[in-house]
């Protein structure tokens, strides 16, 4: 019987690619379906289903949640407001003086991409504000639209890696989640990896550990554009990029590059070292938008409206996605596919780096057809508890998770957030040149993955927390307790109280 859950969700991956019915939709179909055969067959107790409504009002009442909310907020203000648009000239002309005419413009739209994504929320989010800003002026400039749809599906993923992006906190609470039921099956099954002592990671120890990537992958992003700017022959854009001179900075495009990167930074900082939290962010973001909105006379009740509207939709698309997830994975525990592939994987016990390799493959695969978001609630909770009962670093494995996620969205051609760019441009360019002009970005990108993979140490730098505490016991009740505590950013000076984990 253990089977038929991998038989469900191999069908509700086929009807997402084939369908093209909403997920949450395909979701809650398959998984009726499943409990139907499941109760028809005998494969379970009735009784598991009984505590669905626990478990989505148990996820609901959390605080990243509530963040979610916000994210989408502050990602409608920014597709409604002209901040992004003053953001993207003001910084073309900057770099126009820095690193010439010609690569100016591509290297604006990354740097957009690496300062917007993190606070949008989603890569969807992402694509759509680049799009509209960054894109049409490329377009009205006459870069080739195989160029464009390249660097619009680059930027918009650097809200994967870049935190305090929503995506890399969601996963850092699905991955406390699956250490902390990783460690519980390593002692089940007598798994020569388990450690007493080992700290279940939290949301903190995943944003430090994908910082130095996540620097690198952008720098190296940064240098590949400002090359390839250099190599070409030059097309309409490039004459005219060649041919002018470099444009003065307006007095308010001076105000938003002196003030928009230093508020957007100081945010990330903040939440990237504990001191505030994500749903805390998200909200000065959302209040300084709409502070800024009203100040500049852009922000009419007509627009407000759009805004909520945008926001509303987005929401409400997300939370149903988050209860369909959850329904779903029920079912396919009831059935004991999570035992199943946790059997899978202590057969590679003794070889951790194959292990991870296969999960990483599934993840990588899954990306062609499930957002970030989807892949978190859906596939995470099934693939990651085996693998971190076998690897001691969970850290490590989350850093490793965002890049070949980020890898997913961009592979030709069924990448995600390349096939959400191609939608945008027009025309529309091949397939076949969008994939040559990705091509130098991909190589980056697997290359700091083989590096990340290869030397652990690139995501321990940064870590401000021991891997291990003193021995600990986790039991049943306190489980919840303890993964709600671990998931609050640390406090600059905590006051002794009594905790399941020992400061």
């Amino acid at each position: 019987m253990n089977a038929i859950g991998l038989l469900l969700l191999v069908l509700a991956l086929v009807l997402m690619m084939t369908t093209g019915w909403a997920t949450y939709a395909v979701l809650l179909g398959v998984s009726t379906l499943g409990a139907v055969a499941g109760l028809a067959l005998g494969a379970f107790d009735g009784a598991v289903l009984r505590s669905l409504p626990e478990r989505v009002v148990g996820l609901l009442e959390h605080d990243l949640l509530q963040a979610l909310v916000l994210y989408a907020v502050v990602g409608a203000l920014l597709n409604h407001l002209a901040l992004v648009n003053g953001l993207y000239s003001g910084l073309r002309k900057l770099l126009a003086r820095v690193v010439g005419q010609r690569a100016a413009p591509d290297m604006a739209g990354l740097g957009v991409g690496m300062l917007m994504a993190p606070m949008n929320g989603s890569v969807g989010a992402s694509l759509v504000t680049l799009s509209h800003t960054a894109g049409q002026a490329w377009a009205h400039e006459g870069m080739p639209p195989a160029r464009r749809t390249a660097l619009v599906a680059v930027a918009s993923t650097l809200g994967i890696i870049v935190p305090p992006s929503l995506v890399l906190l969601l996963l850092g609470d699905a991955m406390l989640r699956a250490h902390t039921e990783g460690l519980t099956l390593a002692t089940q099954l007598g798994l020569a990896s388990t450690r007493a002592g080992t700290r279940i990671i939290n949301t903190q120890d995943v944003l430090q550990a994908a910082l130095a990537p996540g620097a690198l992958l952008l720098v190296l992003w940064m240098g590949v554009t400002w090359w390839l700017a250099q190599r070409r022959s030059g097309g309409i854009a490039d004459q005219r990029a060649a041919s002018s001179a470099p444009a003065p900075l307006s007095r308010s495009e001076r105000w938003t590059l002196g003030v928009v990167p230093m508020l957007i930074v100081a945010l990330l900082a903040l939440v990237t070292t504990g001191r505030v939290r994500a749903v805390e962010a998200a909200a000065t973001a959302g209040v300084l938008l709409l502070v800024w909105g009203v100040a500049s006379r852009q922000l009419t009740l007509r627009r407000l409206a759009q805004v909520l509207d945008d926001a509303m939709a987005l929401t409400g698309a997300l939370f149903a996605l988050l209860v369909a997830a959850v329904t779903f994975s029920l079912v396919l525990r009831a059935y004991g596919t999570d035992v199943l592939v946790a059997e899978w994987m202590r057969a590679l016990q003794g070889q951790p780096l194959l292990a991870m390799g296969v999960v990483l493959a599934v993840l990588l695969g899954s990306a062609f057809v499930l957002d970030a978001f989807e892949l978190i609630f859906l596939i995470i909770p099934i693939v990651m508890p085996p693998l971190l009962a076998l690897v001691d670093d969970a850290a490590w494995v989350a850093a490793l998770t965002l890049l070949v996620l980020q890898a997913g969205f961009l592979l030709p051609p069924l990448g995600y957030a390349l096939v959400l760019s191609r939608a945008q441009v027009a025309p529309r360019p091949a397939m076949g040149a969008v994939a040559r002009a990705l091509a130098p970005y991909l190589l980056c990108l697997a290359g700091v993955i083989a590096l990340v993979m290869a030397v652990p140490a690139t995501t321990q730098w940064l870590r401000s927390t021991p891997a291990t505490l003193p021995e600990m016991s986790i039991q049943g009740d306190d489980l919840d307790a303890l993964m709600r505590e671990m998931s609050q950013p640390e406090a600059p000076a905590p006051a002794p109280a009594a905790s399941a984990t020992p400061p």
